[in-house]
């Protein structure tokens, strides 16, 4: 891969004058650009766009028309002090007893009415991440902030949450209803979210109930996560005021829920270098025995798994990704906030053959069907269904929230008669299914992002299975949830994607 980064701002700065316009930000998208008896009528999408990106930034500024009292909000949030130096004491060292000396100060401690605990990931939001920190440490106290930097999600929920729940088994009433009552807020991009996220669901696993809910600070790039939840899509200028009414809605927001994809790779014998945060060997690896294996499988197999929450998706948009990664790794101080990831990341998509693509002379190079199969699992279907992966289709996406993109909505708001000609239903992100769309080049995906066109609806799922076979390819792009990677795969033996739901949905606090 290409990496022309001293000529990257400067290439493509006539075309991202606006980020409203920009064809990508920290997740690529896609369109059907031959689809323009479209689903969806294109003026409708563009006043809908117009009136999302008013309303985003009205309620980013926190012009609610609440004035919020910082005393008021605290005693609503704040534990009490033995409990939060209990479980400082249990993170520490690692030992849920190891706050037991703080007891005596519980004599006549009340819960409060909402407490409240964050995470921070200190190092989004630019120059204002650990200010942002500092603000968040006074409005509650110090013990109920956690920069992730030091203390994982993890590590809170064996530790901490393990001190309260010792007390509460106990008979301490008070650290009971503290562990009843609590929310979580999440100060940072979609993968921090996703990562809380996560750690949370293992209580289910654990009969550990109940699971808290969990509110966003967004501090990302697209927090299309938040985005989703009404929460807003950056934080605002006048954050110092919008923290105060981003706590208060926290204690009130009501919760729903959100579906997660749990993902599972298998592979001929060999690692993925550098995976991302959210992918992880196992050794377990049993793919889905309803659907028969045409190709001969090796006598042993490598495996991966993860879960994402937004999006899962395979070919030229994750490559493009996985470059701009690599890029702000390399040379961060081009990066130093979401305007300009945004602006770097579309002049990094031409440097890769997005828009003008050296391929078109290789068709053996050209779309992904040349590597790929498809099959899925329909809503209360047990039977595989195999899918045509149209020939000009250069990246797929399966999509589970609303907001992808940075706040653009590929699949669309499609008419009833549509939904019922194509046999799907209307999408949310609580009802067990997948949108799966393609796009062909960047020009296609540009008309999507500002929104003129919708996606290339490919199909809906309740699960999904994706066969890549090497051919003329020696390696593929892959990547969850803005997490890209450098798939390696083989001429002779498949490697295989098989992406199910999770049973348990994460709690999440509506910030509408």
């Amino acid at each position: 891969m290409k990496n022309n980064s001293d000529n990257i701002i400067f290439k493509f700065q006539s075309s991202v004058a606006s980020s409203n316009t920009l064809p990508f930000s920290d997740s690529a998208s896609s369109a059907n650009f031959d689809s323009m008896d479209s689903p969806s009528s294109v003026g409708d999408s563009i006043r809908v766009a117009a009136r999302s990106s008013v309303i985003d930034s009205f309620r980013g500024c926190g012009l609610s028309g609440i004035r919020i009292d910082k005393e008021e909000l605290k005693r609503v949030i704040l534990l009490p002090q033995y409990l939060r130096l209990a479980m400082r004491d249990s993170i520490n060292s690692k030992d849920p007893n190891a706050g037991d000396h703080h007891l005596e100060g519980a004599e006549n401690a009340e819960s409060p009415e909402c407490p409240i605990i964050v995470f921070i990931n200190s190092r989004s939001g630019g120059r204002h991440g650990p200010e942002l920190k500092e603000r968040l440490q006074e409005l509650m106290s110090r013990e109920q902030v956690f920069d992730l930097s030091a203390v994982k999600p993890h590590e809170f929920i064996q530790y901490g949450l393990g001190c309260l729940e010792k007390l509460a088994k106990q008979g301490d009433q008070c650290a009971k209803e503290v562990r009843e009552k609590m929310r979580i807020v999440v100060a940072g991009g979609d993968g921090t979210v996703g990562w809380v996220l996560g750690s949370l669901g293992e209580l289910d696993k654990q009969n550990r109930e109940p699971v808290p809910p969990v509110g966003i600070i967004p501090l990302g790039t697209g927090n299309d996560l938040s985005r989703s939840f009404g929460w807003g899509g950056s934080f605002p200028f006048a954050w110092k005021s919008a923290v105060k009414r981003s706590l208060h809605r926290a204690t009130k927001g009501p919760i729903c829920r959100l579906d997660s994809w749990h993902v599972l790779i298998s592979m001929p014998p060999g690692v993925i270098v550098d995976p991302p945060h959210s992918l992880k060997p196992t050794e377990e690896c049993a793919l889905d025995q309803g659907l028969d294996v045409e190709s001969q499988l090796p006598e042993q197999v490598t495996c991966y798994e993860g879960v994402f929450y937004n999006y899962f998706s395979i070919g030229m948009d994750a490559q493009v990704a996985y470059g701009f990664h690599h890029l702000r790794n390399e040379r961060p101080y081009l990066a130093q906030g979401p305007i300009s990831n945004k602006i770097i990341y579309s002049g990094y998509s031409c440097t890769q053959g997005w828009f003008f693509t050296p391929c078109m002379s290789d068709p053996s190079l050209r779309g992904l069907k040349n590597i790929l199969k498809i099959h899925i699992k329909k809503v209360n279907c047990s039977e595989w269904e195999q899918i045509r992966v149209p020939s000009s289709v250069r990246a797929i996406v399966a999509l589970n929230l609303h907001s992808y993109g940075s706040g653009r909505h590929p699949w669309g708001n499609l008419k009833p008669d549509y939904l019922e000609k194509k046999g799907f239903v209307e999408a949310h992100v609580d009802d067990g299914l997948l949108e799966i769309f393609g796009l062909k080049q960047g020009w296609h995906a540009s008309f999507v992002m500002v929104e003129l066109i919708s996606a290339k609806h490919i199909a809906q799922a309740a699960a999904i299975r994706l066969e890549i076979r090497g051919g003329e390819w020696k390696q593929a792009y892959m990547q969850m949830d803005g997490e890209p990677w450098k798939q390696p795969i083989n001429n002779e033996f498949s490697t295989f994607v098989e992406i199910k739901r999770v049973p348990f949905q994460s709690p999440m606090i509506s910030g509408e």
